[in-house]
């Protein structure tokens, strides 16, 4: 395969990672400066990611479907594409719930999660530079590492949020479930995050 030609998927990957940080920091956006009367809008501008994020994962599908040599096994392809599109997704997960559940203030340990998502797909989309590398890099380890040093934290910070929801008395039990749930969306898109990163380690040990 020509080097051109393997470009075009570590190229399609590294797309795919930027719509996951656009994602993110629009969410981040969105909740520091809420506004239920805008959400209408903010959700329209999410799915336009969302949307486009998918575009680049059909696109590098059809491409895959028609070759029939590839730089990395297709099975690992179609894991990669398919796993970034998720953090995408799960991004947008979020934004629909805070709609659904009608919230109208946001809380600060949720600021503070937020910010860990932006974090994680800002390193997500470095590792995935980095990616097309993978045989000779000596820093690909290093940014994997960073994706799961942040979903810890994001991890430790959910912990603290969903005790801090349920302990405090002030709060409706129905608004306190409603925010249990909005937080768990939340991890979950750490949790995406590192299942990219997963995904590349799993590369990098197949062809070590």
């Amino acid at each position: 395969m020509s080097r051109k030609k393997e470009d075009k998927y570590y190229d399609a990957f590294i797309e795919m990672g930027s719509y996951s940080c656009d994602a993110a920091s629009l969410l981040r956006k969105i909740l520091s400066d809420f506004n239920t009367e805008d959400l209408d809008v903010q959700m329209k501008k999410m799915h336009a990611i969302e949307h486009d994020g998918d575009m680049a994962r059909h696109t590098m599908t059809k491409k895959l479907a028609k070759e029939f040599i590839t730089p990395i096994e297709r099975e690992d392809i179609m894991q990669m594409s398919e796993s970034i599109d998720t953090v995408t997704d799960k991004i947008e997960d979020v934004l629909l719930r805070l709609y659904m559940f009608n919230i109208l203030s946001i809380r600060e340990d949720a600021l503070l999660i937020a910010d860990i998502i932006v974090k994680c797909t800002t390193a997500l989309k470095e590792a995935l530079e980095e990616f097309h590398n993978f045989r000779k890099s000596k820093t690909l380890q290093e940014k994997v590492i960073e994706v799961n040093r942040l979903e810890e934290e994001g991890d430790r910070l959910y912990t603290l949020a969903v005790r801090h929801v349920f302990t405090d008395e002030s709060l409706p039990p129905l608004l306190a479930s409603s925010w249990g749930t909005v937080l768990h969306y939340m991890e979950d898109v750490c949790d995406a995050c590192e299942d990219v990163a997963d995904v590349i380690e799993g590369v990098m040990m197949k062809n070590s």
